[in-house]
């Protein structure tokens, strides 16, 4: 009964990404900006992508697994925006949908990556200051220990990497990026991108172009 209910999953899918595609041509003029794991966040004039499911909670563009090819031709994305996505992904998979971001995104295109600062995460870990309630209240949930309040940061979420800025640079010159700028949160040179961050922990950004 639960492989044919797969095979029935599946086909829905299928038919609904075909339909979704098609729709897709209304929203790349005049330019065309994807906002990939939208999670619950729906951007208007944006494509919303993602690969969750919350029913009639979410409203999705796509519904899409990034970490397959996306279905954008070469060179003819403008702004490809993620927050709170990197780290969901392990390295080989990160690597693999930058190099998909690379060959989508124009010449002039750019990247606008948010996540949280691993540094800042250490930080807070080690202040001695800091007590249980501190902690609880930075995560939005109760915590009894300090290790407890690191070992969340590392694994709820389904998360797979944290990253500090010398590790996102290096994996993203690994992806052939040179052009990388760190930023700050809500603050960009392009009106596109600036005051996108939803999340008041997106302490580490960086804009990225080929």
């Amino acid at each position: 009964m639960l492989f044919f209910q797969a095979i029935i999953d599946k086909t829905k899918n299928f038919i609904l990404q075909k339909k979704q595609l098609k729709n897709l041509k209304k929203k790349m003029n005049p330019k065309t900006m994807l906002h990939l794991g939208c999670g619950r966040n729906y951007f208007n004039d944006w494509i919303n992508i993602d690969n969750n499911s919350y029913n009639d909670i979410q409203k999705l563009d796509l519904h899409w697994d990034v970490r397959k090819k996306l279905p954008f031709k070469d060179n003819s994305v403008d702004f490809i925006y993620n927050e709170h996505f990197f780290e969901h992904l392990s390295i080989e998979e990160s690597l693999s949908v930058l190099n998909d971001f690379k060959r989508i995104l124009k010449p002039n295109g750019v990247i606008r990556i948010s996540m949280p600062d691993l540094d800042e995460i250490v930080q807070i870990y080690l202040n001695p200051h800091y007590k249980p309630e501190d902690f609880s209240a930075v995560m939005g949930t109760e915590l009894l220990t300090k290790a407890e309040f690191l070992n969340v940061y590392f694994r709820w979420w389904g998360h797979q990497w944290l990253y500090n800025w010398e590790e996102l640079e290096r994996r993203l010159k690994a992806a052939g990026f040179s052009k990388i700028k760190k930023c700050k949160i809500g603050i960009s040179e392009y009106p596109e991108l600036n005051n996108i961050e939803q999340r008041t922990d997106s302490r580490l950004i960086a804009e990225v172009s080929k």
